[in-house]
């Protein structure tokens, strides 16, 4: 049976060496996978804001602005900006650690001012006109951060309420005030949509499929090792077993013994076959010497 617990400790080293090297670059895929992942989740919440826009401007809105009045009564779900950040607050609900924002320069409503590293991508937008959209990784409050963003332009219906405040709703200005978000052109990266979610996000997801996969494997090493544990025994370690014994019992002159059976072709059959031939001709060697002495 050392035989047995011999294979067992070399067989449980090599896969633990293997299970680390393999597990470390498993990992480290397993990570890139969930960025991925996380990115391409975050691109189609991003076109899903923007058809949240498309269909607040071409239906929503048409609706709703008879029932406004330019001096008493404004309605901001008549407001693309507003109607998209509402409605991913209802997303949030499946994915809470995402956050969207239409982040801007000089927005009407505060809640949509940019901090510092949105202003930085606003920047970026607009002093890089061809540039569709940017994503990459920041430092927050709450650990790192990935985050995916596309610029938006002033286009004209955003006009008659961002180009100068005489022009815009009373209503709106009693609501936001003339302080803020005016002096819009048309054509210009005034905003960011710009999508967050936090590392601990796609490392969690890394580690979930991680600690399976691990989990799979330990099960595949168990069932492996007992496969291989049966096999051993019946192949060679029983056979070994046999010849220890015929060894141990032809050295206490017992000549006797049977036999071992040869099955095969394999060295623990010729092995077999040879202690075999072995037994034959030192029993025959014992006959001889004892004929000789009578």
């Amino acid at each position: 049976m050392r035989l047995l617990i011999r294979f067992n400790v070399i067989f449980t080293l090599v896969f633990a060496l293997g299970i680390s090297v393999a597990g470390w670059l498993t990992y480290r895929r397993l990570q890139e996978g969930a960025r991925i992942e996380v990115r391409d989740q975050a691109r189609l919440m991003m076109e899903a804001m923007l058809s949240v826009r498309n269909y607040t401007n071409v239906q929503l809105k048409p609706l709703l602005n008879p029932l406004q009045d330019r001096d008493k009564l404004f309605l901001p779900q008549t407001v693309p900006a507003f109607a998209a950040t509402e409605n991913f607050g209802y997303i949030r609900h499946n994915f809470p650690g995402y956050s969207y924002k239409e982040a801007a320069l000089n927005p009407t409503n505060p809640r949509d001012r940019a901090v510092d590293w949105e202003a930085d991508i606003i920047n970026t937008f607009q002093n890089s006109p061809q540039l569709k959209q940017l994503t990459g990784e920041r430092d927050s409050a709450t650990g790192p951060s990935l985050f995916f963003a596309q610029p938006l332009r002033a286009d004209a219906p955003c006009m008659p309420c961002h180009s100068q405040p005489e022009k815009a709703p009373a209503a709106m200005l009693a609501a936001y005030g003339s302080s803020n978000g005016f002096g819009w052109k048309q054509g210009d990266v005034v905003a960011a949509q710009i999508i967050s979610v936090p590392m601990a996000v796609p490392l969690q997801m890394a580690r979930d499929e991680f600690n399976q996969l691990l989990i799979d494997l330990i099960v595949i090493f168990v069932v492996s090792l007992l496969v291989l544990n049966v096999t051993v025994y019946f192949t060679i370690a029983r056979p070994v077993a046999s010849l220890s014994r015929m060894a141990d019992q032809i050295s206490l002159g017992q000549m006797d013994t049977p036999e071992l059976p040869v099955r095969g072709h394999d060295e623990i059959a010729q092995l077999a076959g040879s202690f075999n031939r072995m037994r034959r001709s030192l029993a025959t060697a014992m006959k001889m010497l004892g004929d000789n002495e009578n």
